[in-house]
């Protein structure tokens, strides 16, 4: 946790400056060492590292930003790190053979590693016109930094030096325990409607306070979560689930008005005792999966939503299979339009048939076993590697060779301790 003393630290910190157009110094950042704060190399990923090196060596300016720095900030470890970067996502791209661009109003870069992604966004312009919808122009890291949405997720972290750069007096807010709003709120919620339910969660997660401003925009807007895509709410409720606070932000949710728009029908119930006691424990579950390092499944994040609110008729003499496809017929309603895969909510439905004492037979044409099984991301493991660096020119063909006893493959080096050293090698 971000302790007071490292706060009122200010007498050595550095300001940024930049020039104004009319020959004077302003004020944009202050600037704190690495003593003056928390946030360490240690506690950033690896490759995340060896991606910013990458970036900085190529002339880019890269930073760690938004939740990975809150995270930290309050003394947790971050699950997801993002990069932000003066390069164009094309130029991004050209630096690693991992890299995907995605989206299509700000294009964004994807770098594929063993089991995680890590998202390398170019600076945002705030030279915008929010009203028409002009929000997608490439900028500096000063005009980036008034494009975050709260001044908790605008704080950004060099490696190569160790400085923290505050664009927005994020520290005074972490130290007010305020959660700010950095978009004018005419135009933050209308613009992406999404950001209500993360005001929400930030609220219930860090135990900071909303602005009063922040509360009265999202109580105005609540109706605009409606132009919201379903893929989008089928995340952000996903997320709500696993975040170890889900019985409070779907309590503030209800209270702003937003959960009738996000869960139409599992909002009429989801007051009731045996929801609240259904959540709570589902809370207790994943606080305690993350203090050991495991995580909790999907199956069972949406079990403890329905569970409560399925009925049936125990006298109607229905088989397992009936009973299974009644819960499964009552858990779609219960969330709709949420749509998570078929096969998350098959288990979800067979741990409610459990409860019940019931054992069905599961048919080979079920979702749940066609569901995808893990496999190994291959993409950034030491055979891809060696394919990318054992291209042949075009135009020149390897001579074949005889065959003779010895082996005379070249040796493999030895075992990289990162993803980020393989690709290297």
């Amino acid at each position: 946790m971000l302790s007071s003393d490292t706060l009122n630290k200010v007498n050595e910190v550095f300001v940024r400056y930049k020039n104004d157009g009319k020959g004077r110094s302003v004020p944009v950042a202050k600037i704190y060492t690495q003593k003056e704060h928390p946030v360490t190399n240690s506690q950033i990923d690896k490759d995340a590292l060896w991606a910013i090196r990458k970036i900085q060596q190529a002339g880019g300016e890269a930073y760690i930003v938004g939740g990975a720095i809150r995270d930290i900030m309050l003394g947790r470890r971050p699950k997801d790190f993002d990069i932000a970067t003066s390069l164009s996502p094309r130029q991004v791209q050209r630096l690693f053979w991992n890299a995907r661009i995605i989206g299509r109003r700000f294009r964004i870069v994807h770098l594929f590693f063993s089991g995680k992604i890590i998202e390398v966004t170019t600076f945002r312009s705030d030279e915008e016109n929010f009203e028409d919808g002009k929000n997608n122009l490439y900028g500096t890291i000063e005009q980036d930094a008034k494009r975050r949405d709260f001044s908790i997720n605008s704080l950004y972290y060099n490696p190569a030096n160790g400085q923290l750069l505050d664009f927005n007096d994020a520290l005074n807010d972490f130290r007010k325990k305020t959660i700010r709003s950095l978009i004018p709120l005419q135009y933050t919620f209308s613009e992406d409607p999404v950001r209500m339910i993360r005001a929400l969660k930030y609220q219930a997660t860090t135990g900071f306070d909303l602005r009063r401003d922040v509360r009265k925009a999202i109580k105005k807007n609540a109706e605009c979560i409606e132009t919201c895509s379903t893929s989008r709410l089928t995340e952000e409720v996903s997320k709500i689930l696993s975040s170890g606070k889900s019985y409070e932000i779907f309590t503030s949710l209800r209270k702003f008005g937003l959960l009738q728009f996000i869960l139409p029908c599992w909002s009429m119930y989801s007051s009731i005792e045996a929801v609240r006691v259904s959540l709570e424990s589902l809370d207790r579950k994943i606080q305690e999966a993350k203090a050991d390092g495991n995580a909790v499944g999907k199956e069972e994040q949406i079990y403890a939503m329905i569970k409560p609110l399925l009925v049936f008729d125990t006298d109607s003499g229905m088989t397992p299979d009936e009973v299974f496809h009644e819960a499964f017929r009552q858990a779609k309603i219960l969330i709709a339009p949420m749509t998570p895969p078929n096969y998350e909510l098959e288990k979800a439905a067979d741990m409610v048939l459990s409860d019940m004492g019931v054992k069905r037979v599961r048919s080979r044409r079920s979702a749940e076993a066609r569901a995808p099984r893990k496999k190994p991301n291959t993409l950034g493991k030491k055979r891809a590697a060696n394919e990318e660096l054992s291209v042949v020119p075009a135009g020149k063909r390897r001579k074949k060779k005889k065959k003779s006893g010895k082996s005379d493959r070249i040796p493999l080096p030895q075992e990289p301790k990162t993803l980020a050293e393989e690709h290297d090698l």
